[in-house]
């Protein structure tokens, strides 16, 4: 009894002692927490999807569509070429970001402290790798399997290949890249079967060596590593990014702190959190830190991400439009011959869709070379309202085109469609209207056009169109076309004229007046042996049992 007594008077006293030191953990539930609460557990974001704002963590998702224009080819169109720049899919985080995010870790678990409503998770969090040596910078799996179903996707959308028939793609030769190629050629072959016929269905990915200061300049996917001049103004993009979060982390900081007792928060935090809303979700489907800021604030983060990308390689960079021309000119020049076809002098002909595979920053200069997303001005004379973007307060203004998420996404991707239109032709409701008369035995039908009576004579035309993550987009002063299209000879004349001349001679630009060699046009996509080719059999699966080990 009495080693009982005594077992009940230390329990009593460590429970006194446990009391005390978690009174100052007890939430102050009044009501202001109460409404904080409330708002934030309750349909915290209203639909509101913060994986598409940001920037270049989010991953893969259609844009939303520009000036009002379908995202369905125009109605009488066919696609007959198109060329696409995509970046690599998603994929673990450079030395540097995981850095942040293992102080972050440490700093979680470093101190006692309790976390309330959307940070309640915090303490149990860790950093989403467990194999640190095999994963970092490389693909993870939603990167691989993006990168497969734009394969898919794309060659259903063009069928542009038939069954059997063999494909090239070309890709900058770093490891997550090439593996981004990869991933896509599997889903644009995986048809059929072919184990019998292993020449058949077979891809090609061609590496070629990322540009330097002394190789191979222009004719590369990577070309602004070797333009000098256009290191020194990509700067600004993280100068002019870093200015802006000034005006927004540290009042999200003291949002957050209001949910914490004995862990304060501070600027750097709210960042590496903000980064991980998109890089976790990506990794393994967490999406708690997205959970834990509002849609505004997201909204100042995307728009950090827009000012890093618009002057770092976009057109805010002087030098952009430098580098990102070459790729420009040599898809308008093909698409100038026509499918099936090379240019002048070419000892390759492409494919019909040309597939192009890089890094982030090599996507915006194309943008910049296109004069695209750098102006709301449509009639002579009419104030600019929105560009150059204003550093230090986000832009609401709906015209603003520019936005880092809809093109540096993971497998973020722009493109380029030459289409074939029958214009004055029958519109869908008059062919069913009019009827389609078939000749047995005769594939295809016929449009009795007299029964129309005010048709006039259809004709063939060709046209251009720009897309951004699928969003159709606007290309300047050139919308004459169906669906915004832009006729393919005004399309020529804008890229040899003044395109052409707003990008300048890379050597000049570049500041590469004095190094002899250099090349300031891109070839490889119709040059024979340009590049290192890399086979990518899709042949399919042997039957029978696999082998246990």
């Amino acid at each position: 009894m009495a080693v009982q007594t005594i077992l009940m008077h230390a329990t009593l006293i460590l429970l006194c002692f446990a009391t005390q030191a978690l009174a100052q953990f007890v939430p102050h539930f009044d009501s202001q927490l109460e409404l904080a609460l409330r708002h934030t557990l309750v349909e915290p974001l209203g639909g509101f999807n913060p994986v598409e704002h940001s920037g270049p963590a989010s991953p893969l998702f259609t844009a939303p569509s520009q000036a009002g224009i379908p995202y369905e080819i125009p109605e009488g169109c066919t696609v007959d070429q198109a060329a696409y720049m995509v970046r690599h899919g998603d994929r673990y985080p450079e030395p540097g970001s995981l850095t942040g995010w293992q102080q972050l870790f440490a700093k979680f678990q470093n101190s006692s402290y309790l976390a309330r409503g959307p940070l309640a998770f915090i303490p149990s969090w860790v950093p989403p790798l467990d194999d640190i040596k095999h994963e970092t910078l490389f693909l993870d799996t939603t990167g691989a399997g993006d990168a497969f179903a734009l394969g898919v996707r794309l060659r259903k959308r063009y069928k542009m290949t038939p069954g059997g028939a063999n494909f090239t793609v070309w890709s900058a030769n770093q490891q997550r890249v090439v593996d981004t190629a990869t991933y896509f050629m599997r889903g644009y072959l995986s048809q059929g079967n072919y184990l019998n016929d292993t020449n058949l269905n077979r891809g090609t990915v061609i590496t070629l060596v990322d540009a330097s200061s002394d190789v191979p300049w222009a004719d590369s996917l990577t070309p602004s590593n070797s333009c000098p001049n256009y290191q020194g103004p990509s700067g600004a993009g993280a100068n002019n990014s870093n200015l802006f979060r000034t005006t927004f982390q540290n009042t999200t900081a003291n949002r957050l702190n209001f949910f914490l007792d004995g862990l304060t928060l501070n600027a750097t935090d709210v960042g590496v959190m903000q980064d991980l809303c998109g890089w976790s979700s990506e990794i393994d489907g967490d999406l708690d830190f997205c959970r834990a800021f509002e849609a505004d604030e997201w909204r100042d983060y995307e728009y950090a991400h827009d000012l890093n990308y618009y002057y770092g390689s976009g057109p805010g960079n002087p030098v952009a439009a430098t580098v990102g021309w070459p790729w420009l000119k040599a898809v308008t020049d093909l698409f100038q011959a026509g499918p099936g076809k090379t240019v002048a002098n070419g000892t390759l002909t492409p494919p019909p869709l040309i597939m192009t595979f890089t890094h982030d920053n090599n996507l915006p200069p194309v943008m910049a070379a296109l004069g695209a997303w750098n102006s709301t001005v449509t009639l002579p004379g009419q104030p600019e309202t929105i560009y150059p973007l204003p550093i230090m307060h986000r832009v609401e203004n709906p015209a603003r085109q520019f936005h880092a998420s809809y093109i540096v996404s993971f497998t973020g991707n722009l493109a380029l469609e030459r289409m074939t239109c029958v214009v004055n032709g029958p519109t869908l409701q008059e062919q069913k209207l009019v009827g389609n008369f078939h000749q047995a035995n005769v594939l295809g039908g016929n449009f009795n056009l007299n029964l129309t009576g005010s048709m006039s004579q259809p004709m063939n035309q060709t046209f251009v169109r720009l897309r951004t993550n699928d969003a159709p987009i606007p290309l300047p002063n050139c919308t004459s076309g169906p669906g915004q299209t832009c006729p393919l000879e005004q399309f020529i004349q804008s890229v040899n004229g003044p395109r052409a001349a707003a990008a300048g001679n890379f050597q000049e630009r570049c500041g590469l007046q004095n190094v002899t060699g250099v090349i300031s046009n891109l070839t490889f996509l119709t040059t024979a042996g340009d590049g290192v080719s890399m086979l990518i059999p899709v042949a399919g699966t042997p039957a029978g049992l696999a082998d246990v080990p």
